[in-house]
């Protein structure tokens, strides 16, 4: 009897395991999107540190993205148990909060500033050690806050898969997909980031092709990074955009008609409105946070 009882105990186990990893495989290929765009910003997101010190902050903003997933996931089951009604709206709010971010880089790289240090001033920034670490810090803080946002949406969509499981499966699914992303996520970015050094050792390394390989990733990385300058800053846009048009069932319904009369074109032509979006929201989010301070500031030298 115990034996028996044990066997359908470890069928039952072996059973839960693989609805576990079906619904983890479905939740991994709905997220498929977001994890392209996580990869483009936080690749991007670690641009212009020194080169002895990328893998560190590969590693800092990679454990930071495990601390954000911790909260994120409790938060989510919270959520989605107790107040489902919540989920669009504070997923909608980070949505605005990237779009709002991505403008405020346009916004700083071409519009003229007051206070720009000239190019003399930068240099001697750079060489200063405190400014280097305060630069890294910077960079780091950044880059973790863009994963809270994306790692959101990746744990909401996963979440979709699994709402009408029982908590264990949702818990194990979320965790797992977490646990997959961060991994993939940062690997990916920290090969990325140090494509230029093993460059140089393959061209440091006997034999024809082993040096044409070697100088090829050489050439082909800086131009890399400042592809993924641009994508990922587009996809802050893509993204924040797509949040926002699907938290608004006429804008999403609006843009999906579209989408359709366009035909083959449909599904670029769904992307470049998210992006639209997403440009739109940022400036109006970037002018009232400009509105608010301006006001902040009246009100503080008013009561001086």
């Amino acid at each position: 009897m115990a034996g028996a009882s044990l066997l359908a105990l470890l069928d039952d186990i072996a059973s839960v395991l693989d609805d576990v990893a079906a619904m983890t495989k479905v939740a991994a290929k709905k997220t498929a999107g977001v994890l392209g765009d996580d990869l483009a910003l936080n690749a991007q997101q670690v641009a212009g540190v020194r080169a002895e010190r990328e893998l560190p902050v590969v590693w800092a903003v990679a454990v930071g993205s495990l601390k954000n997933k911790l909260i994120l996931v409790p938060a989510a089951l919270a959520i989605s148990a107790f107040a489902p009604w919540a989920v669009t709206p504070l997923l909608m709010l980070g949505g605005l909060y990237l779009c709002f971010e991505g403008v405020e880089k346009l916004a700083h790289k071409w519009l003229p500033h007051d206070d720009e240090p000239s190019a003399a001033e930068e240099l001697a920034a750079m060489d200063a050690a405190p400014d280097l670490v305060a630069f890294e810090a910077e960079k780091i803080k950044g880059a973790i806050r863009t994963d809270f946002v994306l790692s959101a949406e990746i744990i909401v969509i996963a979440l979709g898969t699994v709402a009408g499981q029982s908590f264990s499966t949702q818990l194990a699914v979320l965790s797992g997909i977490s646990l997959l992303m961060t991994v993939g996520v940062y690997g990916l970015v920290a090969g990325i980031v140090k494509m230029d050094d093993a460059g140089l050792h393959l061209m440091q390394r006997p034999g024809v092709l082993a040096q044409a390989v070697g100088k090829g990733l050489l050439l082909a990385a800086p131009q890399l990074m400042k592809a993924l300058a641009v994508i990922g800053t587009a996809a802050m846009f893509m993204v924040g955009g797509g949040i926002l048009t699907h938290g608004l069932p006429f804008l999403h319904h609006a843009i999906a008609d579209l989408a359709v009369a366009a035909g083959l074109l449909g599904g670029v032509l769904s992307l470049l409105l998210d992006v639209v979006v997403g440009i739109v929201a940022g400036i109006a989010a970037l002018l009232v946070f400009k509105l608010v301070s301006k006001a902040r500031q009246g009100l503080k030298g008013a009561g001086a």
